[in-house]
């Protein structure tokens, strides 16, 4: 059995269930949820949350706890140099914490990778462009590609982060990743648009 063997085993694996699965519910009430539906970022648990419309409107308040709505804005930014922060990677997302830390996240087929990124280096990137300091903490990223001559770069809900996360462990083949995985993220990232 070979390593590339086995680890494409278990991409798949998720994949296959993944498309089998049954339709998604609210994960408070158990309600079907649409196809286009809220999510919440469970602070204590750093996981993101499917919920109903009805159960959403709670968490508008960022006072509720220990769960964020997360927000739907997405905002593409000029070309934002985060070699400041870091982070040797060209397809990442930093996300800042309540905390005041910051954590970048890259793909992997595996899932994420994470590291910590040094907060006053975040904060001076942050005074030099103001978007990235009015972002909402733990709920919204700056993710960033630069991989194969792109210069991608968004301010977007975490869960687009978490998809991009998903279609990478899904379309990864082989040890450098095969000929799906990088027309997949350049496809992702086309069909982001601007919303507030």
């Amino acid at each position: 059995m070979t390593v590339d063997g086995a680890l494409a085993r278990v991409i798949r694996s998720a994949a296959d269930r993944a498309a089998t699965a049954e339709p998604e519910v609210c994960e408070l009430c158990a309600a079907r949820v649409t196809e286009e539906h809220a999510h919440l970022y469970d602070t204590a648990a750093a996981e993101v949350r499917c919920v109903c419309g009805p159960c959403s409107v709670l968490f508008a308040d960022d006072a509720a706890g220990r769960y964020r709505l997360v927000p739907r804005r997405r905002l593409r930014l000029p070309p934002v140099d985060t070699g400041v922060l870091g982070v040797p990677v060209g397809l990442v997302f930093f996300v800042p914490r309540s905390d005041g830390t910051v954590t970048a996240q890259g793909p992997s087929p595996a899932g994420a990778m994470r590291w910590e990124v040094d907060a006053a280096a975040w904060q001076r990137l942050a005074a030099m462009v103001p978007q990235l300091a009015a972002m909402a903490p733990d709920v919204e990223a700056l993710l960033v590609n630069t991989v194969r001559g792109l210069d991608e770069h968004w301010i977007v809900p975490v869960d687009d982060c978490y998809r991009m996360i998903a279609l990478v462990r899904r379309e990864w083949r082989g040890l450098s990743g095969g000929g799906r995985v990088w027309p997949a993220v350049e496809q992702f990232f086309r069909e982001l648009t601007e919303r507030s």
